[in-house]
């Protein structure tokens, strides 16, 4: 098969899993009640999954002006990083509830696919707001790993972020999967 042929090829294939990704991961539900249902449940879930593996983190959410739990599922195929996802960001002293989505694009050298889960532990006010109202995250990545459990991943304080965010706490969580890649991307949260 001439060279021209086989990357077009790798290219469509490319192409098409980057398509079904924007799909995938947006809350589950026929009407915006059973979205937020869903958003809800997958934050109480993964609340009490960072809980269980670290117990520390209670009292920082508790504590906290506000958390925010996303899902996100992402993926690098050869200079192009997609991802898409979903979230809710709880306020602490208001107990109101922001649904939020998220797109990340980037460009960088990689290949595989990754989806995690991230709690945002807002200890400003400040910093809650900012990710509520302007939504914008930068931020640079460098994966390479053939992961087999849970157990990998834990707490990071701002994890790929400019620094902008300052007040930000985030602990990540991966589910098993392959990754080799180096990645600069933009992530954009929005209600």
């Amino acid at each position: 098969m001439p060279r021209s042929l086989k990357f077009a090829v790798v290219m469509l294939g490319a192409m098409t899993a980057l398509a079904s990704l924007g799909g995938c991961m947006g809350a589950k539900g026929a009407t915006a009640e059973d979205k937020r249902a869903y958003a809800l449940e997958m934050r109480d879930t993964v609340i009490e999954e960072l809980y269980a593996k670290k117990p520390e983190a209670r009292a920082k959410v508790e504590n906290a002006a506000g958390y925010g739990v996303f899902t996100n599922l992402g993926s690098k195929i050869f200079l192009l990083a997609t991802g898409s996802g979903y979230g809710v960001i709880t306020d602490n002293s208001t107990g109101e509830n922001t649904y939020m989505k998220m797109i990340e694009i980037g460009g960088g050298i990689g290949l595989g696919i990754k989806k995690f889960r991230g709690v945002f532990i807002f200890h400003t006010e400040k910093a809650m707001n900012r990710l509520v109202e302007s939504g914008w995250e930068f931020g640079g990545d460098a994966d390479a790993a053939a992961k087999a459990d849970e157990e990998t991943g834990g707490a990071v304080t701002a994890q790929g972020t400019t620094g902008q965010l300052d007040g930000l706490e985030v602990y990540q969580f991966t589910d098993a999967g392959i990754a080799l890649s180096a990645t600069v991307a933009g992530t954009k949260y929005y209600k």
